[in-house]
């Protein structure tokens, strides 16, 4: 596995969730959702990349897990 295989799937996840977003059409409440559903798919990525940035183990392990814990499960 590449070494940066998992910040290049978190990226290319948000870009395919915010392309599927921009194809939704709808009330207020599908806009409220779509945009909550755009943060959070982009999150994941970026707390990931923030966490190859950390200064000790204990603050990579407190980012990774934020990370994960915004991860979609479907």
């Amino acid at each position: 596995m590449d070494k940066n295989d998992l910040s290049e799937r978190l990226f290319r996840f948000a870009v395919d969730i915010l392309k599927m977003l921009k194809t939704l059409k709808g009330e207020f409440e599908i806009n409220i959702i779509s945009f909550q559903l755009g943060k959070s798919a982009s999150s994941s990525g970026a707390n990931y990349d923030e966490s190859q940035a950390a200064v000790s183990r204990a603050d990579f392990s407190n980012k990774i897990a934020i990370s994960l814990l915004l991860l979609p499960c479907f």
